[in-house]
C-alpha cells in the first residue's frame, strides 16, 4: 500500500469542485458548538449529527477525552463564542481494552533503554477507561468543575453506538 498522501491533492480535486461559497463561512461556528469526540476512524461526527461545515467546532482525540482538549475549548470559548459543549465517547471503544501501563510497556520495548523515551512515556496518562457511560459522566462533570470553561457553556455527554448509529444522551 502506498502512501495516502501521495493521493490527497488527487481526491481534494472532486472537493474542491463542489466548494461552493464555503470560503465565506464566518470562523466562530455558527451553532456556538463544540463536539469533543473519539479519533476513531469509524466515526463521522459530522454526519451521524447532521452538522454541516462552518456549523460546530469538531475536537478529536483517543477517547473524546475533554482533559486533553482544554487549550482548544478555551480558545473557541473566548475568542470564537461557543456556549455549549458535547461530549461523545462511543461503543467499542479501544480506550476500553487497555491500561496506560500496557502502552508504556509497548513504547519502551521498542525503544529499550533509551532513557529519554521512558522517561517521557512515563509521563503520561493515556487515560483509558473500563465503564463506558462512566468515562463519559467523569468527563461532564471534569469539565463543569473546570474554572477556565465559561460558567454559562451547556455541557452535556453522550454515547454513539458504531453498530446501530444511534446517539443516546447520558448527561
Amino acid at each position: 500500500m502506498s502512501p495516502q498522501h501521495t493521493e490527497f491533492v488527487k481526491r481534494n480535486e472532486q472537493y474542491v469542485a463542489n466548494f461552493g461559497n464555503k470560503g465565506d463561512l464566518a470562523m466562530p461556528p455558527a451553532k456556538k458548538l463544540i463536539i469533543v469526540t473519539c479519533m476513531d476512524a469509524r466515526l463521522d461526527p459530522a454526519a451521524h449529527l447532521g452538522i454541516k461545515e462552518g456549523d460546530a467546532h469538531i475536537i478529536r482525540n483517543a477517547g473524546g477525552m475533554v482533559k486533553d482538549e482544554l487549550r482548544s475549548i478555551i480558545i473557541s470559548q473566548r475568542l470564537l463564542g461557543t456556549r455549549e459543549v458535547a461530549i461523545f465517547h462511543h461503543t467499542d471503544c479501544g480506550m476500553l481494552t487497555f491500561a496506560s501501563d500496557d502502552v508504556r510497556s509497548i513504547v519502551k520495548d521498542a525503544a529499550k533503554g533509551d532513557a529519554v523515551v521512558a522517561a517521557k512515556v512515563d509521563a503520561i496518562d493515556f487515560l483509558p477507561f473500563k465503564d463506558l457511560e462512566g468515562s463519559v459522566k467523569a468527563d461532564v462533570a471534569w469539565l463543569k468543575n473546570e474554572p477556565l470553561v465559561l460558567p454559562e457553556t451547556t455541557i452535556t455527554g453522550w454515547v454513539y453506538d458504531v453498530k446501530s448509529g444511534k446517539v443516546s444522551q447520558v448527561v
